[in-house]
């Protein structure tokens, strides 16, 4: 486990290295799925990421109190998300409503992108994500926005009542042991349903949470 200072936590281009690759593996599926076939798997790549760096802001942070810790963590993930992610719907709906005659569709995508929850949405639609319908809904890869958006709500509780966010004695062994339970249990939901309803496991935070957690744990170790 970490037994480092909190202020030593610094910045890592190596994540931002790996970053870049993930998006670049899933654009060039995209554009193309016979050059990079496992392309898409560069959103589990971020996944892990996400888990990775959302925990070591958690770590390098001193928090005094719940309600000032939770203000923290979610004005922090307001300001990185939402302002992007409210021009970017933004202008693909104007673009929607100008070359789209069933915009509908598109447009229900994009407003709960924006309440994270894209990828309940698109489960409920029962879209599969490399079906054609979804290829076409320049929204549809927000779906996995969503999941983290979603794990969000978990985490911070997970790590202030481990303790592990305030600091406490034997605190990263806790969140640890948290940490690899809860991913085992959803490794193991991911690997039951995915044969049986693939949307499920695929858009789903449930059956997602093993990828983050896997970064949650790289880090604690």
């Amino acid at each position: 486990m970490n037994n480092i200072n909190k202020i030593q936590v610094k910045y890592r281009p190596e994540i931002d290295g790996l970053r870049a690759f993930a998006v670049v593996a899933v654009i060039i599926n995209h554009l193309n799925k016979e050059i990079l076939q496992s392309g898409f798997l560069g959103v589990d790549i971020f996944f892990v990421i996400s888990g990775y760096v959302i925990t070591s802001s958690i770590f390098k942070r001193e928090n005094k109190n719940f309600k000032e810790f939770i203000f923290s963590f979610y004005s922090r993930r307001i300001k990185r998300i939402i302002p992007a992610l409210l021009v970017f719907v933004l202008i693909v709906s104007l673009i929607t409503l100008l070359i789209n005659n069933e915009p509908t569709l598109v447009l229900r995508t994009g407003i709960s992108s924006l309440l994270g929850v894209s990828n309940l949405y698109l489960y409920k639609r029962s879209f599969g994500y490399f079906q054609e319908s979804s290829q076409l809904n320049p929204f549809t890869n927000t779906w996995s926005l969503g999941v983290e958006e979603q794990f969000y709500f978990i985490l911070p509780l997970l790590a202030w009542f481990s303790g592990f966010a305030k600091g406490g004695k034997n605190s990263e062994k806790v969140f640890f042991f948290i940490m690899v339970s809860i991913s085992i249990i959803s490794l193991f939901l991911f690997a039951n349903i995915y044969s049986t309803n693939q949307p499920a496991a695929y858009f789903l935070m449930p059956m997602r949470i093993w990828e983050m957690g896997a970064g949650c744990i790289t880090f604690l170790i």
